[in-house]
C-alpha cells in the first residue's frame, strides 16, 4: 500500500497512520509520502493543531455548527480552543496519540519517506525530524507506489 500525506494538522494526521498501521498489521507492505505540509508530521517536537475555519464537516460542541456563525470560528484564539477540545475529546475516547501510531508505524516497518523537495522548500533541517525516515522525492515514492496494490493521497 502507498500512501500519499499532504495534511499536517490534527485532524488530517490520523488517517495516513491509522490506514498505514493497520495495513502493516495485515501484513501489507507500506510505504507514506509525506509532503508539502503533511512533513510536519514527521517532526520530533509534533504541535498539531486543528482548525474550524473551513471545515464545514467538523462537529462542535454543544451543537454549535447550528446556531455559531462561520465567521466565529475566524476568532482570533478560536483555533486553540478547538484544538484543545478536540485533544480532549481524543483523550477522553482512548484514541491513539499521533506519537503512538506514528511509533507503531515505524515499529511494523512502515516506510515512512520525508519529501527531500519540501524540506529545501520551506528551509527545513534534517535534525528536526524524527530518526528512521527515508528522504527522497517524488521518483523515490513512485519506485514503490508503481508496484502497490492500493495507492491513497490523503
Amino acid at each position: 500500500m502507498a500512501l500519499i500525506a499532504t495534511k499536517g494538522s490534527l485532524d488530517w494526521a490520523y488517517p495516513p497512520f491509522i490506514l498505514a498501521s493497520t495495513a502493516a498489521a495485515l501484513d501489507y507492505e507500506v510505504s507514506i509520502f509525506f509532503t508539502f505540509y503533511g512533513l510536519q508530521l514527521l517532526k520530533k517536537d509534533l504541535d498539531l493543531e486543528v482548525s474550524p475555519l473551513g471545515n464545514p464537516g467538523m462537529p462542535m460542541p454543544m451543537s454549535m455548527d447550528k446556531w455559531f456563525p462561520v465567521m466565529g470560528t475566524a476568532l482570533p484564539g478560536m483555533q486553540s480552543v478547538m484544538t484543545s477540545m478536540m485533544k480532549n475529546k481524543i483523550r477522553s475516547k482512548g484514541v491513539s496519540s499521533i506519537e503512538d501510531l506514528r511509533a507503531a508505524c515505524i515499529e511494523m516497518d512502515v516506510k515512512l519517506i520525508g519529501c527531500q523537495m519540501t524540506i529545501d522548500l520551506f528551509d527545513m533541517k534534517h535534525e528536526d525530524f524524527i530518526d528512521g525516515i527515508d528522504l527522497g522525492g517524488a521518483a523515490t515514492f513512485l519506485e514503490f507506489a508503481g508496484e502497490a496494490d492500493i495507492s491513497l493521497f490523503i
